[in-house]
């Protein structure tokens, strides 16, 4: 648009020294259609019915001064060029600024995706080698939770990306009403001086100047804004959250823990006592200890990894119980010097303690039973849909007609119902002693309490 009033401006003070014949050239300048016309209103009102008006007015034209010329160059060409220039400036600022943006979030995506990957291979791992040891570092739990905190990161540059492309949205309303007021305020002048040369084209002048400042500065950005809704933010649409965004393999069983939350653990000091620490029994047949449960500070690394079927589970003593084994989360090279160790801890209370020591001891015999019914992962991993952005897919209500697979929660062994296993559990003592006892279960009638097991000897 201003490259056309240029030209205008330019050619009109070239023919004002010549005849009307000439003058035809000033209407070449606006003859044909604007270059970026799609960008434009074609409604009335707007900066392309304004230019119709421009071609109607200078068709009537037929001479000018021989003065014009000096006086268009010298004085409207100048603010014309200079607004040229700005608009350069300014489309050179968008795209560097929306690149970088870009770029940012394209890392995160990155980023998380790898990782969405690397739980899904794990998990498929964990399936096909049913019971077979891990490394700590590719336990799905850990995995998952490392996805949760590189998702939270990917969010965060996608809402400070969103951010900065409205706020050049904004920007760029208040530079359209410049651009605008600047044509109007160049046009005025070139009606000023071409009307004082010669009156009778004065009336043909005063309407291409009314015409464009009927354009209200908002006109075009208003349609702009209209017609391109689709591909602008909508400011007023709520950031991401975290808590809407699913991904592969994130209720997979591999992921749930057996049993969870919070012990005392004593310290290896003297003096120091016990200190608090958040506990997990993974499917994995790991133990791992945590300072806290949170996944968005830090990425989740355990402090303390039990490899659970290397180790010895002392007997329960109230609310304290023992664990002998080797540290192994720092892996392959430092677990060669470690050395077992064996760790006390302590429950709030004697039935929590039981139900800590009763699935520990469960997970060093074998690898947790699950139904078949419950696995929701392929053994081999679900290929990933490239044409969508990774982890994008946020969660959506169940349809009416469709039914979501139900996951079954994995119970601790003290808490499942007396009808899900065998009536009893046999161990042999390979001592050569005898058989150790058998604890029979009977199943009770829906809300009595459980009677308490029965060990029967035998030599």
């Amino acid at each position: 648009m201003c490259g056309y009033l240029e030209d205008y401006v330019s050619t009109t003070a070239k023919i004002s020294k010549s005849q009307a014949k000439d003058f035809e050239k000033v209407l070449k300048t606006v003859n044909e259609p604007l270059r970026e016309g799609h960008h434009f209103s074609q409604s009335v009102g707007g900066v392309a019915s304004w230019f119709e008006n421009v071609r109607s007015n200078t068709q009537g034209m037929v001479n000018l001064y021989l003065d014009s010329e000096k006086n268009l160059k010298g004085s409207v060409l100048p603010t014309l060029e200079r607004l040229h220039k700005e608009i350069k400036a300014k489309s050179k600022e968008l795209q560097g600024g929306a690149a970088k943006g870009a770029k940012a979030v394209d890392k995160a995506r990155g980023v998380t995706q790898k990782h969405i990957e690397l739980l899904a291979q794990h998990t498929a791992t964990l399936d096909a080698a049913h019971g077979n040891k891990i490394d700590t570092a590719h336990d799905p739990y850990i995995l998952r939770r490392g996805v949760v905190h590189r998702l939270n990161k990917q969010v965060i540059e996608e809402n400070n990306n969103r951010q900065d492309i409205i706020a050049v949205q904004n920007n760029f309303q208040q530079f359209e009403a410049h651009v605008l007021q600047t044509v109007q305020s160049a046009m005025e002048q070139f009606t000023v001086y071409m009307t004082t040369q010669l009156d009778r084209h004065r009336t043909m002048y005063s309407d291409i100047l009314a015409s464009a400042q009927r354009v209200p500065p908002d006109f075009e950005w208003v349609n702009f804004m209209t017609r391109n809704d689709h591909i602008l933010v909508n400011p007023d649409a709520p950031p991401r959250s975290l808590a809407n965004i699913t991904f592969p393999n994130q209720d997979h069983r591999a992921t749930k823990p057996l049993i969870e939350g919070l012990l005392e653990r004593k310290s290896r000091a003297m003096l120091k006592g016990y200190s608090s620490g958040y506990y997990v029994v993974t499917p994995a047949r790991y133990l791992h200890e945590f300072k806290d449960n949170d996944d968005l500070r830090k990425d989740p690394h355990p402090e303390l990894s039990l490899y659970l079927p290397d180790c010895v589970i002392g007997a329960i003593d109230g609310v304290k119980f023992n664990v002998k084994g080797k540290d192994v989360s720092g892996g392959k090279v430092g677990n060669a010097f470690h050395t077992n160790t064996e760790l006390s801890f302590k429950a709030t209370n004697p039935n929590e303690a039981e139900k800590w020591w009763t699935i520990i001891k469960d997970a060093t015999r074998g690898p947790a039973h699950t139904s078949s019914s419950t696995t929701t992962s392929p053994t081999t991993p679900a290929p990933i849909d490239t044409n969508q952005p990774p982890a994008y897919a946020e969660k959506e209500a169940a349809s009416a007609g469709g039914a979501t697979q139900a996951q079954t929660p994995i119970t601790p062994a003290s808490a499942a119902p007396a009808s899900a296993g065998p009536a009893g559990i046999t161990r042999t003592d390979t001592s050569g002693t005898g058989t150790l006892p058998t604890v029979n279960t009977t199943a009770t009638a829906a809300g009595a309490q459980a009677p308490s097991p029965t060990v029967e000897k035998t030599a």
